[in-house]
């Protein structure tokens, strides 16, 4: 990713440096838990929540398909669980 620090030079600084370190520049990042890409979409980041939901899933699928388990349980479980894992950062 890039960024314009300074927009009289006109131009894009070919790499950036804190002390001895050079951060190389990436098409898309992780920040505070959500994929962020250069070119703007948020189709990665879809597809990372939606294999998170089925993980959480897959995790809960042997309590969520016992029969001998209540369905009281089972629906606190899945609000609790996988729903959220899938609409994580949705509202934003």
């Amino acid at each position: 990713m890039q960024c314009r620090f300074s927009a009289g030079e006109g131009g894009v600084a070919n790499e950036v440096a804190i002390e001895d370190a050079i951060i190389p520049r990436v098409g898309r990042f992780r920040y505070l838990g959500s994929i962020i890409q250069e070119n703007g979409e948020i189709d990665e980041h879809i597809n990372h929540r939606i294999k998170v939901g089925w993980q959480k899933w897959r995790n809960a699928s042997r309590v969520l398909c016992d029969r001998r388990i209540l369905l009281r349980l089972k629906s606190r479980l899945y609000r609790m669980v996988v729903r959220p894992a899938l609409l994580y950062g949705a509202e934003c």
